[in-house]
């Protein structure tokens, strides 16, 4: 039985219908977007010690162990590799399937994540997920590969919703646990829960691995249209609200709320010196990396 019929089977025609529809989309960006600028972005986020080898003619002086060399009377250096281990960690919760357009925020992870797993595949890097319920659950260690790439997408579009807010927190904790070396960590969520609790453990990862947020938001979270009586319900509570979305008061409320909601994920990032990338859901995601790249770039006085 081939592969991609394996897959249909496993998650239904319609689901699979939208990982293809994601790979096409994602593949075509991996050019436009990423070319050339993947690994000088993130260079030293994977770099680990390999062994300790004798000096050969064009080795820098830097890189020479001078223990070693002091105890054989020989010059020896230290030798490093690089090669980044991605793991993307993704929120499952109900929050996360809302879409007023073509795609859920749920999707447009699931395209981000192809997006950069794609590009981590060509540079035979290590890509690996978790995804995020009211715990952690799925799990996949990082691995390197096309069949690691596409199970990373398909678990995205096909995990089942989780009730309540997710597990950011837990979610990081694992990582600190589990992930031995330096990991390049993508932490995807709409951040709908209170972001002040993880203050603490956002600074943790941190200082063990390269950490980014990407928050996907839709707009309709953002601005109501003036659309009449609108009944709501939250899709993470099961509470019904109705408001009225003709009264200027009530889309003031509305805007303002989500403001609040990004300027305190805003504070908290700040303060644990975290990075942040902004998806949109009627938005192309290729715009917003490629910003994010061209910046990560300039800090590094990069072209």
């Amino acid at each position: 039985m081939a592969k991609e019929e394996r897959e249909r089977q496993l998650i239904g025609p319609e689901l699979m219908a939208r990982v293809s529809q994601i790979k096409l989309r994602t593949h075509r960006l991996v050019n436009d977007v990423l070319a050339g600028a993947y690994r000088s972005t993130f260079r030293g986020a994977g770099i680990e010690f390999e062994e300790v080898r004798p000096y050969q003619p064009g080795d820098e002086v830097r890189s020479i162990d001078w223990n070693r060399t002091a105890s054989t009377g020989e010059p020896y250096v230290k030798n490093y590799v690089e090669e980044l281990t991605l793991v993307f960690l993704v929120d499952t919760s109900r929050s996360m399937d809302f879409g007023s357009g073509e795609y859920t925020k749920r999707e447009v992870a699931a395209q981000f994540s192809a997006l950069l797993a794609f590009v981590a595949q060509r540079q035979q890097d290590r890509v690996g997920l978790c995804l995020i319920g009211e715990e952690p659950g799925l799990h996949l260690e990082p691995r390197k590969g096309a069949g690691a790439v596409s199970r990373v997408v398909r678990e995205v579009i096909a995990a089942p919703a989780a009730h309540g807010h997710a597990d950011l927190e837990g979610a990081l904790e694992l990582q600190l646990r589990t992930l031995k070396r330096r990991a390049l960590l993508f932490l995807l969520s709409d951040f709908h829960g209170d972001p002040e609790g993880l203050t603490e453990v956002l600074r943790r990862v941190g200082r063990r691995h390269e950490l980014i947020a990407v928050r996907v938001v839709d707009p309709f979270e953002e601005e109501l249209p003036a659309a009449g009586i609108v009944r709501l319900q939250d899709v993470e509570s099961g509470r019904d609200v109705e408001l009225d979305t003709r009264s200027e008061r009530v889309r003031a409320a509305w805007a303002e709320a989500a403001r609040a909601r990004r300027a305190a994920l805003e504070a908290v990032l700040l303060r644990s010196r975290v990075d942040l990338i902004e998806l949109r859901t009627d938005e192309s995601i290729g715009e917003p990396v490629a910003r994010f790249f061209n910046r990560r770039r300039r800090g590094r006085g990069l072209r």
